[in-house]
């Protein structure tokens, strides 16, 4: 799952789930996210240092809408504590509650 976050509303803007983790996915949820925002030049798009975020292609995107970036430190847990917020509230709230699946 990926998930782009609005963190001063904490909505959720931008999401796409699949069965493996590749940079079109993230750049699927990253589209979704862009073509709701009014302005995308005043966004600014955190990340961690997963290669699907630091991808060619993906920079390039954030590029070309006018975000600016920024990436997290090494083993900051503070620096990525809401997404693992709304990852935990996902898992509890769907995947736990649907089916015996093991992560």
């Amino acid at each position: 799952m990926a998930f782009v976050i609005d963190v001063f509303s904490r909505y959720i803007v931008g999401w796409r789930v699949s069965t493996t983790m590749h940079t079109g996915l993230i750049l699927d949820a990253l589209e979704q996210a862009i073509w709701d925002h009014e302005d995308p030049k005043r966004l600014i798009h955190h990340s961690d240092k997963g290669s699907q975020y630091l991808s060619i292609i993906y920079t390039e995107r954030l590029a070309e809408a006018g975000i600016q970036t920024s990436v997290g430190s090494v083993s900051d847990t503070y620096d990525n504590s809401l997404a693992a917020t709304i990852n935990g509230l996902f898992k509890t709230e769907i995947i736990r509650r649907n089916g015996p699946y093991m992560y």
